[in-house]
């Protein structure tokens, strides 16, 4: 049976050698070619293929971002990175065990790399993402949607809420639930999200004002939508003097 694999790589030059490689091997089909990271997570959940071939260095989502979010997938393929040579990722993927390729890609290391592809397990990226010193925070945020994963645009998105295990995302196009939890999201976004209640994370730039009823409780008031979210009396005025109201 044929290897499927989806090759992910913001240059065209890198991409092209890529599959003219893949084609040399035997039981080896590309199914797909993603320039971006967007392209190959939607690519990944379309296709399904059984390997993903990945850059780790792409503007906007990287190849780490990418492989978290195409984790969420019902049948997630194996991941290989491929990367120009960084000796901090390197002995990272070392350390965890992660097939990786270093540029440029040769056809020896890539037969061996697709023969030892296993499947990305979500805890060992989170390990190396934890530890990434030039670690930059997610361009977006992905909810499981039955076999597919829904990527949603951190500009577009108004608050997270705790519900139950899940958090609900409120966003421009209406409210899905991820897995991540309140706390990791808060710690990762904090520079575009303010704490309000313990659950719940607003969007700085989504805050149109902060009310007060007559009881004393705070409000604040979100833009575009006709809702508004109390604000734990701690933090409050910490809330009030990040946004200097």
């Amino acid at each position: 049976m044929s290897q499927r694999v989806l090759v992910v790589d913001d240059e065209a030059p890198a991409r092209e050698r890529l599959q003219r490689l893949l084609g040399e091997l035997p039981g080896c089909k590309v199914v797909g070619v993603a320039a971006n990271g967007q392209q190959a997570v939607q690519l990944a959940g379309e296709l399904r293929p059984d390997v993903l071939l990945l850059d780790v260095r792409m503007p906007g989502m990287n190849g780490l971002e990418v492989a978290r979010h195409v984790a969420l997938l019902a049948e997630p393929p194996a991941v290989v990175f491929t990367t120009a040579y960084d000796a901090y990722a390197v002995e990272a993927f070392e350390a965890q065990a992660i097939g990786y390729l270093l540029k440029p890609v040769r056809a020896e290391k890539l037969a061996t790399a697709l023969q030892r592809a296993a499947r990305l397990a979500a805890s060992r990226l989170a390990r190396i993402t934890a530890d990434d010193p030039a670690r930059a925070p997610r361009t977006h945020v992905a909810a499981r949607l039955g076999e597919q994963v829904r990527l949603i645009p951190l500009a577009e998105i108004y608050y997270f809420a705790a519900d139950q295990k899940y958090t609900t995302v409120r966003h421009k196009g209406g409210s899905d639930l991820i897995e991540d939890p309140l706390r990791a999201l808060a710690e990762e976004f904090a520079a575009r999200f303010v704490r309000v209640h313990r659950n719940a994370l607003v969007n700085t730039h989504s805050i149109a004002a902060i009310e007060r009823d007559a009881t004393g409780q705070y409000y604040v008031l979100v833009r575009n939508l006709d809702e508004r979210l109390a604000v734990s009396r701690r933090l409050a005025s910490e809330l009030r003097e990040r946004l200097r109201l």
